[in-house]
């Protein structure tokens, strides 16, 4: 076993993870990332990104993560392509595992993220990123007066059927039970909005690509008779829920009832350990947020460790 000794680490190297690792490093702290299951996060997943600042023309999400850890890295931080299989938060400096090596840490930075639920279809992987979605946010813009629908039946799915009704031609939620459960406000607003319908007591049994490499149809099935259906489609947004990449904590840091990491601000209910991005954000979950929090993340970080530092440079000169 191998001993490694950082200032700090960061689990995770999606925006959030990069973006403080670029500013730890800039720092004089050499930090080091582990990169995590998902090296880059979620944004390797995507084709075009056109919300993130500075790319008029937009960029291809592996490109721009790939950018990011190229400046992370010439400023001085190191990658370590692997996952954290467990974490010590017990006393500094922390302990991580990852592979054959045990990583101390002064300062911990959790950029781990959340995972988006999926169906279970194989389609759903060929065809994600071309037709297949889970962020009206990121992606609504590209289906201008397509016919798209939605597959959920919470607060967050109607959300995104009413975001893409501001581009789509039509939007239809598809939902396994024959009522909603998301809250009555928000069934009131889906069903005032025009453009949006519903289909009830169905789920999906294949996305359909008819041979095109995007998406053309979606086949679905009533729960109650088992009648199937087939319907044009250009685009299919899963709206099921995130599950966030938390378990290497659960009984160390609070957290939510939805497994979410309760912080004030960046700070985690342990001193020394920080947590940015959708690992801790339930509601906005869009790069350029986790992006900044990163950025928050590691200058708290920086300063708790100078903190640290003064304290016992305080101690040594009374003793």
């Amino acid at each position: 076993m191998t001993t490694i000794k950082k200032q700090i680490v960061i689990l995770g190297s999606g925006p959030a993870g990069l973006t403080a690792a670029v500013y730890a490093a800039r720092a004089g702290l050499n930090p080091l990332v582990i990169q995590g299951i998902q090296a880059g996060g979620q944004l390797t997943t995507t084709t075009l990104v056109e919300n993130f600042p500075g790319f008029s023309q937009g960029i291809l999400g592996p490109a721009l993560m790939e950018e990011m850890q190229k400046q992370a890295e010439r400023f001085g931080a190191t990658l370590l392509s692997e996952n954290a299989e467990s974490v010590d938060l017990a006393s500094r400096p922390f302990k991580i595992k990852a592979g054959d090596s045990e990583i101390e840490a002064e300062a911990l930075i959790i950029t781990t993220g959340a995972s988006p639920k999926y169906l279970g279809l194989p389609a759903e992987a060929k065809l994600l990123g071309r037709g297949v979605s889970v962020c009206a946010t990121c992606d609504g813009f590209f289906f201008k007066n397509k016919t798209v629908f939605v597959i959920g039946g919470g607060d967050a799915a109607l959300e995104e059927a009413i975001t893409l009704t501001r581009f789509a031609k039509s939007v239809t939620i598809v939902h396994r039970r024959d009522q909603f459960r998301a809250s009555k406000i928000m069934v009131d607003r889906a069903k005032a909005t025009a453009k949006l319908g519903f289909i009830f007591d169905s789920t999906v049994e294949d996305i359909v690509d008819g041979d095109t490499g995007t998406v053309t149809g979606i086949k679905l099935k009533n729960t109650k008779d088992g009648s199937t259906s087939e319907h044009q489609a250009d685009g299919v947004f899963i709206a099921i829920g995130h599950k966030p990449n938390t378990d290497l904590f659960r009984g160390l840091l609070a957290m939510n009832d939805h497994g979410y990491l309760v912080t004030s601000g960046v700070k985690t209910s342990i001193a020394g350990a920080f947590a940015a991005g959708d690992v801790k954000d339930e509601r906005y979950r869009q790069a350029i947020v986790a992006a900044g929090e990163g950025c928050v993340a590691a200058l708290e970080a920086q300063w708790f460790i100078e903190g640290s530092f003064r304290e016992s440079s305080n101690e040594t000169a009374v003793r």
